[in-house]
């Protein structure tokens, strides 16, 4: 009933910052998958009899893979696993799974905002007890495993049915099909008031969420409009497909822009949202007015008291390095922590266990708190409509007084997708080798105040996670960011960060790109973009 087979490694398996993530004809080749697979089983300790928990977005392969993961669990001495119905489960609500069950980890199924199909992008990421993605030491190890597989353990057993909820038996160990929504569901309800939302609602406040026919559709189908009354249809998009209806599943205003053109107009909803494709990113949009990632993260953190379950108080906020500095004028304000990491969800974990940070953010569009250790666009969603329906004003209105109290963070995205690998990283390379030269360096009314590559040492565990990001800091406040993404397929994404800080509440209005023109021309010729990427312009800006 378990057999073991013979295999040879692939040696392209190196997990990036959110697990591996190929394209699906990569991880149709003989084995790959189940190397993969089996490496992450290789890498742990103490799993036997314990409880599995593996879901994914439902993208193209979703199902496949996950009849192989269940059947090596099995083979692997695992004694239980907890599979979303219909393969389903959003990257937040497995986190949630994993917690609430107490489960060993968990294999989520999913490559994020990437476009799902037959040649699209496919993943596998590996989260571990507290519900979070596995740790640098972690994925290390699994990396360590994929270069000297030699077999890998799987029953010979037939498929699992995913899609009646209830207990079957593979090779010994329980299979429980559970519903996606519920337990999820359940939580939210403990942390918002869904009364005050609800009437809110219901005295005439419209919303509109995109699922972007992804994973969050099932959820906000039964949150927003089933538990808390917006009106049918308000959730567009809410089937979730395996090529995602062929759009690209990424919130933003290039991939969601019939989203923000209806926010724009004159008859508008008052509140606009969407997600992507496994779940755990958000879009925030008011009526004439888009959000960004990065004021949304300082803006939910300041209001965060008006819903129950954070009525307490924060502990601390913590954002990614590129995420900008807004979020760090409200820690200031409070009286909390505010503390700064790399790039990828895993590295709020530590600060989460140890309860120094309750809200964190990225300004890739992830906000999450302390319920769960996966950012959750949802969540993101419904704590934007508990601070609405308390406080009844716009979200124009909030943003006004935010910045006036706070300050602006003008701040923007440049994104330079697929570019050749190799130009990519001598840009950087070329701009690691300026780094001591910089500071004093003047380009146009702009001098360089400091310049260097990011290092975070961990306050938790005191590891250290070097090379992050080039960061390049001007007088007054503003600094331009270049980093390599690791969320990509093909080619090398260059993302550039830029920022300007401008506490004068009379120059709060003008448009970002303008207020950042400089700052644009500046990473250009620091960089020299357009010389070593061929690329005139980014192919998205947010």
């Amino acid at each position: 009933m378990t057999k073991t087979v013979n295999t040879t490694p692939y040696t392209d398996q190196k997990p990036g910052t959110s697990g591996l993530r190929k394209k699906v004809p990569v991880f149709q080749q003989p084995n790959y998958a189940e190397n993969f697979i089996q490496s992450i089983f290789d890498s742990l300790e103490g799993f036997a009899g314990k409880t599995l928990v593996i879901g994914g977005d439902g993208r193209f392969y979703n199902r496949e893979v996950i009849q192989i993961a269940i059947k090596m669990a099995a083979a692997n001495g695992f004694g239980r696993v907890l599979v979303g119905r219909g393969g389903i489960l959003s990257t937040p609500a497995a986190s949630h799974v994993i917690r609430k069950y107490e489960a060993f980890g968990g294999i989520v199924l999913s490559a994020s905002h990437n476009p799902g199909g037959p040649a699209e992008d496919f993943g596998i990421k590996y989260n571990i007890g507290n519900g979070g993605p596995a740790p640098e030491k972690v994925t290390d190890a699994i990396y360590a495993h994929t270069k000297t597989i030699e077999r890998y353990k799987i029953a010979d057993v037939a498929d699992v049915n995913l899609d009646a909820e209830g207990e079957q038996e593979v090779a010994g160990m329980t299979v429980q099909v559970i519903n996606p929504v519920s337990d999820y569901a359940e939580l939210m309800e403990t942390l918002f008031d869904f009364t005050a939302i609800r009437a809110h609602l219901a005295g005439g406040f419209r919303i509109v969420f995109d699922a972007m026919s992804a994973v969050t559709g099932p959820y906000a189908k039964e949150i927003l409009e089933n538990r808390l009354g917006a009106a049918k249809g308000s959730v567009l998009n809410f089937v979730p497909l395996p090529d995602f209806g062929g759009h690209h599943p990424d919130p933003n205003l290039v991939h969601a822009r019939a989203l923000y053109e209806e926010m724009m107009g004159e008859n508008a909803p008052d509140f606009g949202a969407a997600s992507d494709g496994d779940g755990d990113r958000n879009l925030i949009i008011g009526k004439g007015i888009f959000v960004t990632p990065s004021d949304s993260l300082a803006m939910l953190a300041a209001n965060a008291t008006l819903a129950p379950g954070y009525a307490k108080g924060l502990a601390g906020i913590a954002r990614s390095m590129p995420t900008s500095g807004a979020a760090d004028r409200v820690a200031e304000k409070l009286g909390i922590g505010i503390y700064e990491t790399p790039t990828g969800w895993k590295f709020f974990g530590n600060l989460l266990d140890a309860g120094l940070a309750t809200i964190c953010g990225e300004e890739s569009a992830g906000t999450g708190s302390s319920h769960v250790r996966e950012k959750d666009g949802l969540w993101a969603v419904l704590l934007w409509l508990n601070i609405l329906a308390v406080r009844k004003e716009s979200v124009v209105d909030i943003a006004r007084e935010h910045w006036t109290t706070y300050g602006r963070n003008y701040y923007s995205r440049h994104d330079y997708e697929e570019v050749d690998s190799a130009a990519a990283n001598g840009l950087m390379d070329a701009l690691r080798e300026q780094l001591t030269t910089l500071p004093g360096r003047k380009l146009g009314d702009l001098t360089i105040e400091t310049a260097d590559d990011f290092s975070y040492h961990d306050p938790v565990d005191h590891s250290v996670s070097n090379n992050q990001g080039i960061r390049i800091l001007f007088e007054g406040g503003s600094r331009v960011v270049f980093r390599l993404s690791g969320t990509g397929t093909s080619g090398a994404t260059l993302r550039v960060y830029i920022e300007r800080f401008e506490p004068d509440a009379t120059k709060h209005d003008v448009d970002t790109q303008v207020a950042l023109a400089d700052l644009i021309e500046a990473a250009d010729a620091l960089a020299g973009i357009k010389e070593r990427t061929g690329r005139t312009e980014p192919t998205v800006i947010t």
